[in-house]
């Protein structure tokens, strides 16, 4: 009888991991978004970060919502080529937007301290 109890138990422990497991992979991941957008090839025209080229729109930091961001893919008519749903699904879109939204705004110069007091010991050219 108590062998009965304890391999419930592990069954149930295991359904449980399991479940919760699915729902992870589920919601939209910064670095499942990461891992994409560099797979798929975004960054040679995005930059690494989002932070845009001569070939690519600065995506980040503040990106469009998610379902603007899958529209264009989707249906752009620009230079991108557009990514059906056997290409990018909707949930690696998310993730995607989620790598993008997870990107904070580059740090002014004067908030770096090196670069602030290396400027102040610059002369300027005549």
């Amino acid at each position: 009888m108590p062998q009965r109890y304890a391999l419930a138990a592990a069954a149930l422990t295991l359904w449980a991991c399991s479940t919760i497991a699915a729902a992870d992979e589920t919601k939209p991941s910064v670095a499942r978004g990461r891992d994409i957008f560099m797979k798929v090839g975004c960054y040679h025209c995005h930059g690494t970060h989002g932070q845009g080229s001569g070939a690519g729109l600065k995506l980040a930091p503040d990106p469009l919502p998610t379902e603007a961001i899958a529209q264009f893919i989707r249906a752009t008519t620009s230079t991108m080529p557009a990514y059906s749903e056997h290409i990018l699904s909707d949930s690696q879109i998310a993730d995607i937007a989620a790598y993008l939204g997870s990107i904070p705004a580059a740090r002014s110069p004067d908030a770096i301290p090196a670069l602030k007091s290396s400027s102040q010991h610059v002369k300027p050219q005549r």
